[in-house]
C-alpha cells in the first residue's frame, strides 16, 4: 500500500512496456463459473471518502458478497482520487477462504503517474502464483501467508489486518517475501452522521520500512486508513479527518522517538575523531590524517593525527576514513519519517519546499529538542491557486490579495522564502514577487500554467523549480495545461528540441542576466525517464538488496506509462536533453541547486552522483551539496569542518573525491554533536548496514 500513497506525496513535480500477458502466469485455479456456482447469502457495500490534507479528493467502494452454504467470501473495491492533476484508480476483486486469506486477487487500472496496472494473485493445491509489472512469480505454501499486492489500494491494509486477527500470534509469513504483523494501539470513539461508533487503531508492519496504519471498527470492519496527510475514511465520518490523521502523526513520532531515545548517541564531554581526513569544500580535496574535536555541539578543533587524547574525551577511531560536512536536500517534503533516515544518510540540513504548517512547527521544535532525529529545516511557504487540479498543499488562494496575504503569514512565521504552484495564475507573480523581496524573502517555484519560464524570470524569480519546468516552455503551445500529466507526456517532445535555438538561448541568457538558480530535481527525472517494468532502475542500484522486499519490489516499477517503443525512446532521448541542457546551464554560471523531491537521503546521494554526467567533478559535487549550499541559504555556521561551525559530518570508510559513491557507505554521523551509527539502526527498519561501526572508546575507558 506504500506506493499509494508515496504516488500522493512524492515529487509535487508532476515506461513502461505493456505488462506481460497474464496467460504466462500458471493458472491453477478453478473456474470462475464454479466459484459462482453456489447461491449468494448478502451483499454489503461499505462506502468511503478520499481525503488529502482535509480536502475530499476521491472515494474507495468495498462490496462485499457472502455466498450462502460456504465459508469463503468474495470482495469488488473500486478506488479513485485525484490530486494535483493526477492520481491512482484501480479495480480489485479478491477472493478470501473462510479465514479471510487471500486465494485470489486481480487489480487492473492504473497508478498515480499513469503507469497502467494489471495484477493477479491466486492460490491451488499449496502453490500460489502471481504476476505484477516486475514479472511472474510462484511459492509452494506449506503453511498459510498473506500476498501483499504491489499496487492496491488502501483497503488492502484492512483485507491483511482481518486475516492476521484470525491468528494467535497476529504473525503471518508474506508473498512475495517477508513477513507481516498486526498491533492493536488504542481504543476510542468517532462521531458521525449516524452517531458515535466505538474504534480500535492498528500498525501493520512487515511489508516496508514503515508500517501502516488503520482503525476497524468494534465489529473488526474497516473504519480508516491513517497518514499524516493522507485518509481514507467511512462517508458520514469526514469530521474526524484532522483529528485521526493527527493520530497516525503521533504513532510515527512515538516510533521515530523511541528510536532515538534509544539510537543517539550524546556522550559526556568532547569527542574526538580519530585517524580521518577531511573533506575540505573550498580546496577540493582532502587533509592530511587528523583528528577532529567536538565540544557544545560545535567542531572544537581540528589537531594533528598524533595529538593525545585529553582527559575526559570520547575517543572514535575514524579508520582512516573521511569525514564529509553534512549535506543538503534543497527540495523535501519533510516528515518525521523522513528525519532519521536523512541523518543516517548524513543529510544534515532539508529546505523544505511546501508542506503543513503546524506539523512542520511541531516537527522542527522535536528536533531542536532532541526528541527526534532529523535535519535542520529551512521553511520555504508554498503558495497554490484554487483549480479543479490544484495541490493540496500550502496556502491555497482564489485572489491576488489572497495570494499577497499569504505571503505576510509566511514572513510572519520567518520564512526566508516562497514557493509558487502550477495553478497560480501568472500574472499575479510580479505583485507576489516584490512584496516577498520586500520582506527579505526569495521566490522561487514552478511555472504555472499557460505561462512560461521566461514571464516567471522577469516577473521576478530567484529559482526555478524542476528542470521540466523550464524546458516545457520551448516545446509547449500557449494554450496547454501543465497542471496536468502533460508536464510528464510532453517531454516525449524534448528530443526534437535544438538546443542552439533562440528560444532556448534566450531563457539561458535571462537566467544569466538575473541571477536565477535552477533546482533540476535530476534524480526524478532520471526515475521518470529511463525506469521501466521488470527492471531494476539506475537509481537505486547501489543499495537496493539492503532493503526490505516491499522496497526491492517497487525498485521494479516504471513511475510512467510508456506507449510503445517510440515513446520508450523519446523519454531515453529527452533525458539526455536535459543533461545536456544542465550542461549548457552550468558552463554559462547558472548555480545548480541540488534537491530530490523524493525524501532525500539515498535519493540525495543518486542526485549529486547524477550530476557528474553533466560535468561535475566527484569533488565538486560534495562543495556544491555542502559548502555552496550553506552559502545560498545564508548559513555561515554550516557547510565545512571548521572550527566553530556545527558538527554536522559524516563519517564514510572510502574517498569520496575519487568515487563519489564512497558517501552511500556511512558509518558514523554527527548532527549537532549528536552521534549516530547506521549500523545501530538500520535493522530496527528492515534494512541491511553498509558498513561496520567504527570503534568507540568512552571516556572513562582512558
Amino acid at each position: 500500500m506504500r506506493i499509494v500513497v508515496w504516488g500522493v506525496l512524492l515529487g509535487l513535480l508532476f515506461g513502461c512496456s505493456e505488462p506481460p500477458a497474464s496467460s504466462e502466469v500458471k493458472q491453477a485455479s478453478p473456474s470462475a463459473e464454479i466459484k459462482q456456482a453456489l447461491p449468494i447469502a448478502e451483499i454489503k457495500t461499505h462506502r468511503y471518502t478520499v481525503m488529502l490534507n482535509g480536502n475530499k479528493v476521491g472515494h474507495l467502494h468495498a462490496t462485499h458478497q457472502f455466498h450462502a452454504f460456504r465459508p469463503d467470501s468474495d470482495i469488488k473495491v473500486s478506488f479513485d482520487f485525484k490530486s494535483n492533476g493526477r492520481g491512482p484508480a484501480y479495480q480489485e476483486q479478491i477472493k478470501l477462504d473462510s479465514q479471510g486469506i487471500p486465494q485470489s486477487w486481480q487489480i487492473s487500472g492504473n497508478t498515480t503517474f499513469g503507469n497502467p496496472v494489471e495484477e493477479q494473485m491466486q492460490t491451488y493445491n499449496g502453490l500460489a502464483t502471481w504476476q505484477d509489472a516486475t514479472g511472474s512469480g510462484e511459492a509452494s505454501l506449506t503453511q498459510p501467508a498473506l500476498y501483499v499486492p504491489q499496487n492496491s489500494s488502501p483497503y488492502q491494509t484492512y483485507v491483511l489486518a482481518h486475516a492476521l486477527l484470525q491468528t494467535d500470534s497476529q504473525r503471518m509469513e508474506a508473498l512475495p517475501a517477508g513477513s507481516l504483523s498486526l498491533e492493536k494501539l488504542e481504543s476510542l470513539r468517532a462521531s458521525g452522521t449516524d452517531g458515535e461508533v466505538n474504534i480500535s487503531t492498528y500498525a501493520l508492519a512487515g511489508a516496508d520500512i514503515d508500517p501502516d496504519y488503520l482503525i476497524l471498527d468494534d465489529n473488526h470492519q474497516f473504519f480508516a486508513f491513517i497518514h499524516p496527510r493522507f485518509i481514507v475514511i467511512r462517508e458520514g465520518f469526514e469530521e474526524e479527518e484532522a483529528r485521526l490523521r493527527k493520530l497516525a502523526a503521533n504513532y510515527s513520532t512515538e516510533r521515530f522517538e523511541s528510536l532515538q531515545a534509544e539510537f543517539a548517541h550524546d556522550y559526556n564531554g568532547p569527542v574526538r575523531i580519530t585517524n580521518v581526513r577531511v573533506f575540505e569544500p573550498e580546496n577540493l580535496a582532502l587533509s592530511e590524517p587528523v583528528s577532529v574535536v567536538v565540544e557544545d555541539g560545535r567542531i572544537a578543533q581540528i589537531s594533528a593525527a598524533d595529538a593525545p587524547a585529553q582527559p575526559g574525551e570520547t575517543l572514535i577511531n575514524g579508520g582512516g576514513g573521511t569525514l564529509v560536512p553534512g549535506l543538503y536536500d534543497m527540495h523535501g517534503h519533510t516528515g518525521d519519517d523522513d528525519g532519521l533516515m536523512n541523518v543516517l544518510a548524513g543529510v544534515t540540513s532539508i529546505r523544505d519546499m511546501g508542506n503543513s504548517l503546524d506539523v512542520l512547527s511541531e516537527l522542527i521544535e522535536k528536533i531542536d529538542d532532541g526528541i527526534l532525529a532529523g535535519p535542520r529545516i529551512t521553511r520555504y511557504g508554498m503558495i497554490e491557486g484554487k483549480s479543479p487540479s490544484n495541490n493540496n498543499n500550502g496556502i491555497l488562494v482564489e485572489t491576488q490579495e489572497q495570494a499577497l496575504d499569504a505571503v505576510r503569514t509566511y514572513a510572519d512565521r520567518g520564512f526566508p522564502g516562497v514557493k509558487i504552484y502550477n495553478s497560480m495564475k501568472g500574472e499575479w507573480v510580479p505583485a507576489i514577487a516584490e512584496l516577498a523581496k520586500s520582506l527579505n524573502m526569495r521566490v522561487s517555484g514552478h511555472v504555472p500554467a499557460f505561462s512560461n519560464a521566461n514571464e516567471m524570470i522577469q516577473a521576478g524569480y530567484n529559482e526555478l523549480t524542476h528542470i521540466n519546468q523550464v524546458m516545457l516552455g520551448w516545446v509547449l503551445e500557449p494554450d496547454e495545461d501543465t497542471r496536468t500529466l502533460l508536464r510528464l507526456t510532453a517531454l516525449d517532445r524534448l528530443p526534437k528540441l535544438d538546443l542552439n535555438s533562440e528560444p532556448v538561448q534566450k531563457t539561458l541568457d535571462l537566467m544569466v542576466e538575473n541571477n536565477v538558480a535552477i533546482d533540476p530535481t535530476l534524480a526524478i527525472h532520471e526515475y521518470l525517464l529511463l525506469s521501466r517494468n521488470g527492471e531494476i532502475r539506475a537509481g537505486v542500484k547501489d543499495y537496493i538488496e539492503h532493503m526490505p522486499p516491499g522496497v526491492q519490489r517497487s525498485a521494479k516499477v516504471s513511475l510512467a506509462k510508456i506507449e510503445g517503443p517510440e515513446q520508450d525512446a523519446a523519454y531515453r532521448g529527452a533525458y539526455e536533453q536535459i543533461l545536456h541542457t544542465l550542461k549548457m546551464m552550468k558552463e554559462r554560471g547558472i548555480l545548480i541547486v541540488p534537491g530530490t523531491d523524493l525524501g532525500g537521503a539515498f535519493n540525495l546521494h543518486r542526485e549529486l552522483e547524477l550530476y557528474q554526467q553533466f560535468g561535475f567533478s566527484a569533488a565538486e559535487v560534495l562543495k556544491l551539496g555542502s559548502y555552496d549550499m550553506a552559502r545560498y541559504l545564508g548559513h555561515e555556521n554550516r557547510g565545512s569542518i571548521t572550527p566553530g561551525n556545527y558538527a554536522d559530518f559524516f563519517l564514510v570508510p572510502g574517498n569520496p573525491v575519487e568515487d563519489i559513491k564512497a558517501i552511500k557507505t556511512v558509518s558514523m554521523v554527527s548532527r549537532g554533536g549528536t552521534f549516530y551509527y547506521p549500523s545501530e539502526v538500520y535493522p530496527q527498519l528492515g534494512i541491511k548496514p553498509f558498513t561496520e561501526k567504527p570503534e568507540v572508546k568512552a571516556a572513562s575507558a582512558l
